[in-house]
Formats: C-alpha cells, structure tokens, sequence
C-alpha cells in the first residue's frame, strides 16, 4: 500500500483481491456478469463488506480523492498490486454523464447505491461487464452511487468525445 495506509486500506485490498483472483484470466462476457452476482450478490457479505469500506475510506480520503466536472474518482490499486493484473478505480456520482472513454480490455464494474436508487448505464445495484473494445459514456441517473470499476492492465482510453 502506498500513502494513507489505514486497516480499512489493507481490508478494502484484501477483500477486492479475492474478488480479482476469483476471476482473473476469465473472459469478461455475460458469463462473467452471472458469475459475479452469484458468488458476489449485492447482498452478500463481501459486496457489503466492500461497499462498506469504500465508504470509510471516501471519510479518510483516500477513495474519490480527486474531482472533476462533478464526478469525484480515483485509482486505489494499480495493476500488478493487490488485484493481480487489474487496476481498481472508484467514482462517486450523482445524476451525471462522465466522459467518454473505450476499455480496450474491458470493464468489470460494482455498483453501490448511495441515494435512492440509482442505475448505472441502466444497471441497478450489483455488477456488469464491459467486453474488449467497449465504450461509453458513464452516466448514473435517478440518484447516486460508488461504482468500482477493474480494468485489465489498467486500460482506458478517454476519446475527448
């Protein structure tokens, strides 16, 4: 770990690490969306656990410590750390559209509600996978949530568009 190391820190790694190691070198298909939810369910206790610890760390400073254009994000683990050959990043937004971008490796994202029930590109609470070559642009609506997204490598490409 690097600055700020706190015990929620090393748990938030420890606990997105298993997650990253239960999938690590599958297809990112809807295989692996399904597979997701049902060993990782909103409602389990690694999502809550999860879910939880972003929202300490969002306290302490070390989650979403950056902003822009209303979107607070940041990079937790760098690929080749803690989640094996995918980089974590969280955001935190509220009824927005975020920049467009391509995941030249794909996305596998976690959505956490934080105000009423938002949906993420039309996902509700949960995960969803982006395959190779995806793009979009990120939007939530009808409230706001954390989304944790993996990315293989730590690929993206914002477009500018």
């Amino acid at each position: 770990m690097t600055e700020k190391d706190t015990e929620a820190r090393r748990a938030f790694a420890a606990e997105i690490g298993a997650v990253a190691r239960a999938i690590e070198g599958r297809p990112l298909d809807d295989a692996l969306a399904a597979r997701l939810e049902a060993e990782f369910p909103p409602n389990g206790p690694t999502f809550r656990r999860i879910a939880g610890l972003i929202e300490t760390g969002d306290a302490e400073g070390w989650i979403c410590p950056r902003e822009n254009g209303g979107i607070r994000w940041g990079r937790v683990i760098a690929p080749g750390a803690e989640a094996g050959s995918f980089s974590v990043d969280v955001v935190m937004m509220e009824s927005i559209r975020g920049p467009h971008h391509v995941h030249p490796k794909g996305e596998i994202g976690m959505i956490m509600p934080v105000v009423a029930e938002p949906n993420f590109d039309g996902h509700p609470e949960g995960w969803y996978v982006y395959g190779p070559g995806s793009a979009h642009h990120p939007t939530v609506t009808d409230g706001s949530a954390y989304v944790l997204y993996l990315l293989p490598d730590g690929a993206i490409e914002f477009t500018g568009r």
